[in-house]
């Protein structure tokens, strides 16, 4: 398969008249990419430069299960109480329900600290992933900033926002005392143009730019991802663009706010924040910023979207892409459709589609992003269409996605997967064997009972 993507790696600028946009410490100083802007505002300045320190203040400090070990961290400083509490986000996500008696005390250390601190945005067992959760709660929109303490948290630049991961250390640091230094990370633009063909997701486009750049294409590096070729990515499959960047080693990646972005925002937040949906969009419209347009780009590239064929990542590494059709039948023992990455209503949709009228061969697990996606895959008959085709439907979370429980894997199986990651040892079995694939292939596997594309389903 040759290259769709146009790349230079020269340092570029766009031509075009500086934009200087006013923010809450009146306007910036320079021509900025969108992850500068964003840095330069949380850090009280003016602009913020490649290679630069700053010290910023994020607006959501997240955590989840790994919540208790921050907390042994925590105490161990002279900081008695959480600066901020109202910044932080928890949820109970990773290993729910707890499956032994360790995750049942950590998930009762955790919400010890909660009641200790007053922490308010705190999220129980069932409720789901902590990236899909503190979107749809409106907790983190354009031109917010989120600090986590898991590497999935590049999700949330689909929605116009700084969000990267960092280690518990620095999470410990962020309750104590609200902020924390960061390099400022040089800037790779990704122009999409044109359309996916039918039966190609943001899934294939994801991993053929990973298996383009390779893992390691991006590191410590800004991904922001712009052209016409977004108009016709919906919300959900922009998520994967962004999730996945840190498969690629990105900092953080970000998409522009924009129609599509907006009516997400209003849909979602009817739902979940009626008592102030009005004033906390009119927040994030005041707050989304945009790069300018001569802004500084490390790399350029270019896809092509209608050149981007159904692929899949092989064992045991994301950047291990080749094309789907020449990847051979494959036998498959799991098909595994969930994680932040993809177990949003579009993935299950598409899964149900695949099902509707048959039966599976392969175990097939499925895993809602969230109880509100579980809740809208029921009331569309998703639910029904996979559970008849003999699937099953697990709890809201990340299930076996870090190898704890709920559809491990035994020795010498083979898993094909809607998730994010595919090393050795992944899934809890090093000895086992991991495909990545769109939630539209993992299910037309389990029904052939090998690697196949649902196109080439009898």
């Amino acid at each position: 398969m040759g290259s769709v993507l146009a790349i230079s790696q020269d340092r570029l600028k766009s031509t075009g008249t500086e934009t200087k946009r006013d923010t809450a410490y009146g306007s910036f100083a320079m021509a900025m990419t969108a992850t500068e802007k964003l840095l330069a505002r949380a850090s009280g300045s003016s602009a913020a430069k490649p290679g630069e320190v700053l010290v910023i203040e994020p607006d959501v400090i997240l955590s989840h299960d790994n919540t208790a070990a921050i907390a042994q961290l925590f105490e161990q400083l002279p900081h008695r109480r959480v600066k901020y509490p109202e910044r932080l986000a928890i949820t109970l996500d990773h290993a729910v329900p707890p499956p032994n008696p360790g995750h049942a005390r950590n998930h009762q250390a955790v919400r010890r600290f909660v009641r200790e601190h007053g922490i308010g945005n705190f999220y129980e067992v069932g409720r789901g992933i902590c990236h899909q959760v503190l979107c749809e709660e409106g907790l983190v929109g354009p031109g917010l900033t989120l600090l986590g303490a898991d590497s999935h948290s590049t999700h949330f630049g689909w929605l116009g926002a700084f969000s990267a991961g960092i280690g518990r250390s620095e999470v410990a640091a962020l309750w104590a005392t609200g902020e924390l230094w960061l390099r400022v990370p040089e800037t790779i633009r990704i122009r999409l143009s044109g359309e996916l063909k039918t039966g190609v997701t943001s899934k294939d486009l994801t991993i053929h730019l990973i298996g383009q750049l390779s893992s390691e294409g991006a590191s410590y590096k800004a991904v922001e991802f712009d052209g016409g070729g977004l108009n016709s990515l919906t919300p959900d499959s922009r998520a994967v663009l962004t999730n996945m960047m840190a498969e690629m080693g990105a900092k953080n990646a970000w998409i522009a706010p924009d129609g599509v972005t907006w009516a997400w925002l209003e849909n979602i937040m009817r739902r979940t924040r009626a008592h102030d949906c009005r004033e906390r969009l009119a927040y994030f419209r005041d707050n989304a910023l945009y790069p300018d347009t001569d802004a500084d780009y490390a790399e350029d590239h270019h896809i092509r979207l209608g050149c981007i064929e159904p692929v899949i990542s092989c064992p045991q590494s994301v950047d291990n892409v080749l094309p789907l059709s020449e990847v051979g039948e494959i036998p498959v023992d799991l098909g595994f459709i969930g994680t932040c990455t993809n177990g949003r209503l579009e993935d299950i949709a598409a899964a149900a589609e695949v099902l509707r009228g048959r039966k599976i061969r392969a175990r097939l697990l499925v895993i809602p992003a969230s109880s509100m996606v579980l809740r809208d895959a029921s009331a569309a008959g998703y639910i029904a269409a996979l559970i008849d085709a003999g699937a099953t439907v697990g709890t809201p979370g990340c299930g076996p996605c870090m190898g704890v429980h709920m559809g491990v894997l035994a020795p010498g199986e083979v898993c094909v997967s809607s998730a994010n990651r595919n090393f050795r040892g992944r899934m809890g079995e090093p000895e086992a064997r991991i495909y990545l694939a769109n939630p539209a292939v993992v299910a037309a596997s389990c029904v052939a009972g090998h690697i196949i594309h649902p196109a080439d389903l009898l």
